[in-house]
């Protein structure tokens, strides 16, 4: 998770566009002939999508770009550590 890469998906793509570009990358990274490396960078990219999508339902909702990034890494940050 990088929130310089979420901030910039959330600022430059619609909610329409992430989502599918999420499913593409769903569809990738269960073909079972990909490298672990490729695996580990769709993850990533999943990770910062989905951040992205939750910014814009959040701000959507009223909260502010920074306190909607800040929630996100708080949310992935909390689920680390459990």
């Amino acid at each position: 998770m990088k929130l310089p890469i979420i901030r910039q998906f959330y600022q430059n793509q619609t909610p329409e566009n992430l989502e599918a570009t999420l499913e593409v990358l769903e569809s990738f990274s269960e073909f079972r002939n990909i490298s672990e490396e490729e695996l580990n960078v769709a993850g990533e990219l999943i990770t910062n999508i989905c951040g992205a999508l939750e910014v814009h339902a959040n701000v959507r909702n009223g909260m502010s770009e920074k306190d909607a990034l800040n929630s996100f890494a708080q949310k992935v940050m909390g689920s680390i550590d459990k």
